[in-house]
């Protein structure tokens, strides 16, 4: 199984692309960024450099990654693909097949076996952010508390969370604490290991809750289960091609 959204470029692509050409898992997410050009850089004067585009990536099935940028503006390339994403579907498309002869598109990014989407923010959680309130909450808590691994978000510290949003003048109603709750409660949690124990502990707690990452795990039966099919497929064809030799 293998996560991808719209942020997912490059070399990424290229392992995504070839682990569902070779239905070696499941591509869950949304479409990747669509990068897939080699660039050299030809040494100038003065310590510089000239960086030409000279070869593209394609997968093992013959899919071009590179997402088409004719006519594009620099803006809308890498941050307007709404309407592009949403609008031609994989109508235009060039279609391959994988190993065991799924249906695959390229010429844009790859294209998910599944589509999870990204869940959008609201202006609550995105004024929580931009007060930084999770980070500077974390600070001021491991700076008494020394919390264990086993540590969990109560009711007492959801209060105390509230007492420090009121102290930093940063706006809220109960109805924000309310729909937000559980998304603040990992939030919370995530910060405050990340204080404690690092930054990779944080992400293990934002993991138990992000929606993508459970949704990855329900589909893991899915995912085996195409990969035994397609060995399956692959070594029969493979006996039939030396009988037929």
């Amino acid at each position: 199984m293998v996560l991808v959204n719209r942020g997912t470029a490059s070399a990424a692509e290229i392992v995504a692309g070839a682990i569902q050409d070779h239905d070696r898992g499941l591509i869950a997410g949304e479409t990747t960024f669509g990068k897939g050009l080699v660039q050299t850089v030809y040494p100038l004067s003065e310590n510089t450099g000239l960086a030409l585009t000279t070869a593209k990536y394609y997968t093992p099935s013959g899919r071009l990654i590179q997402r088409d940028y004719t006519g594009v503006s620099l803006y809308d390339y890498y941050y307007n693909r709404d309407t592009e994403e949403n609008g031609n579907g994989n109508g235009n498309r060039e279609v391959k097949l994988t190993d065991s002869g799924r249906t695959v598109y390229g010429g844009g990014g790859i294209t998910p076996d599944f589509k999870i989407t990204t869940p959008k923010s609201n202006h609550f959680q995105d004024s929580l952010l931009q007060h930084y309130a999770f980070f500077n909450f974390a600070k001021r808590y491991t700076m008494n508390h020394h919390p264990s691994k086993n540590f969990e978000v109560d009711d007492a510290l959801m209060q105390d969370f509230r007492k420090f949003l009121d102290e930093e003048k940063i706006p809220y109603t109960e109805a924000d604490l309310l729909e937000n709750n559980e998304w603040l409660r990992s939030s919370i949690k995530s910060e405050i290991f990340v204080d404690a124990f690092g930054q990779e502990e944080g992400l293990k707690v934002r993991a138990e809750t992000d929606p993508e990452v459970l949704k990855g795990l329900d589909l893991l039966p899915q995912a085996r289960q195409l990969a035994e099919n397609a060995k399956k497929i692959v070594a029969e064809r493979n006996a039939a091609h030396v009988m037929n030799r």
